[in-house]
């Protein structure tokens, strides 16, 4: 398929992270966009305000005449819609060039030097700060990111074609349609068992996104992974190394070990050492496309961040509310590091939204072990995704394996009078659902209580 030669692009379930930031790319080149997607957001809304036509309804009559010809319509999914979707078998049963976004994604980089951040965590973090690093030191690139930098405001940014940023996503097996010049995996925990069924399946399937790295290409791995590669790591014998680290006024101070020199006094201002790991894979990476060490130093210390990923809503001396996109419990436990490290002996209130009935099967008990580090915790209902009940696997399950007395099963309505009537000192909101969506009120709400 020749890009060039399709004019219109339809995408089911164009409101994605990742599906969105495709679609801002076509509109870039000039391409007719359109698409379709189950709910209205914020990111449908500016994306709507590019000038590409959005519907809500699952309805062939709201598909635009022209993206209804077969010729020259390239139709874009996501593995997240139903296997009932009216559109897609409208589609399918048409003779469409259809696709998945993984797959696009897979040929639009494929001409590119690229460099892709996989992992079962930190990818969005990872990639947005190598996608700052290489914009600041005037680098052509293009990147597709997982979710939204507060340095470009933006999960898409195009700065130039000759090099890309991107996720490999190994949900369904995404990440096996790119074929990179560089690529880094920052964890291989279990997870997508819903997908792979075990730990082993999902193991493997990291080794064979290895063996798509083009000849010649580069494999960062954190230290300590069960993959051969450039390693990297805090304090131990990486080839890229944090040494001597301090925290001075609220950011991470220390000096960065190359395999060719040492800088001293780096700054970097995200908390939690997992943040400070992507960092410093991130500026691996883009070592190796030529940019200077010291002034990649300073791009890592101007990262702004990305929302939702330990983002600051209100900091005060006396009241600190944090958001986050936790939906693993390993996720959790990062926050709850970086929290206890910056915020020493303060209160924290937990509130928790669960992402995927499977997924809660899958960990309950570790999320009950990851939840129960907080000094209280509000629980709400489990966000389904794409999928159906699974019976017996509620939050009032997960709840009852919580073994800390402070805890609550809690609807959204009633969050906020919740969270006012327990005046922690420290609130941290996490999960990867529609909880998204309340972090604005309830920060709105007790900016005014603080």
């Amino acid at each position: 398929m020749r890009l060039k030669d399709i004019h219109n692009i339809y995408f089911i379930g164009i409101g994605g992270i990742g599906m969105s930031a495709l679609a801002q790319y076509f509109k870039l080149l000039k391409k007719n966009v359109a698409g379709y997607d189950k709910t209205e957001t914020p990111l449908t809304r500016e994306i709507s305000d590019l000038g590409i036509e959005i519907h809500y309804t699952d309805d062939i009559s709201e598909i635009p005449a022209d993206y209804k010809n077969v010729g020259n319509t390239l139709v874009v999914y996501t593995p997240a819609i139903p296997d009932d979707h009216k559109e897609f078998h409208f589609f399918a049963s048409g003779g469409f060039e259809i696709k998945k976004r993984s797959e696009v994604l897979g040929i639009i980089t494929r001409d590119t030097f690229c460099l892709a951040v996989a992992g079962t965590h930190g990818k969005t973090t990872t990639s947005s700060i190598l996608a700052h690093l290489l914009k600041e030191t005037g680098t052509p690139v293009t990147a597709f990111l997982g979710g939204i930098s507060e340095d470009f405001n933006s999960n898409f940014w195009f700065g130039g074609s000759e090099y890309s940023v991107v996720e490999a996503d190994e949900y369904d097996r995404s990440f096996l349609q790119l074929s990179p010049d560089v690529a880094c995996i920052t964890s291989i925990d279990a997870d997508h068992l819903d997908i792979y069924g075990d730990s082993t399946e999902l193991r493997k399937s990291f080794r064979e996104f290895v063996d798509k790295l083009k000849p010649g290409g580069k494999l960062f791995i954190r230290n300590g992974l069960p993959l051969e590669g450039i390693t990297y790591g805090i304090e131990d014998d990486s080839d890229y190394c944090i040494r001597n680290l301090r925290i001075i006024h609220g950011a991470y101070v220390f000096d960065l070990e190359t395999p060719d020199t040492t800088l001293k006094g780096v700054k970097f201002n995200k908390p939690g050492k997992h943040n400070l790991l992507n960092g410093l894979v991130a500026f691996a990476m883009a070592i190796q496309v030529g940019s200077p060490p010291n002034r990649l130093a300073k791009a890592l210390e101007t990262f702004k961040g990305v929302q939702r990923r330990f983002s600051y809503r209100i900091k005060n001396v006396d009241f600190v509310f944090i958001d986050d996109y936790a939906h693993h419990p390993t996720e959790i436990n990062a926050v709850y590091d970086a929290i206890s490290e910056m915020h020493e002996s303060k209160k924290i209130l937990a509130v928790f939204q669960p992402h995927l009935f499977s997924r809660t099967r899958d960990f309950v008990d570790d999320f009950a072990r990851s939840l129960a580090q907080f000094d209280s915790v509000l629980l709400l209902d489990i966000y389904p995704a794409r999928e159906k009940p699974i019976a017996g696997v509620t939050s009032a399950w997960l709840m009852g394996k919580i073994k800390i007395q402070n805890k609550k099963l809690i609807q959204k309505a009633d969050l906020i009078e919740e969270i006012k009537r327990q005046e922690p000192e420290v609130l941290v909101t996490m999960g990867a659902g529609d909880i998204g969506l309340e972090i604005s009120k309830i920060e709105k709400e007790l900016e005014h209580e603080n």
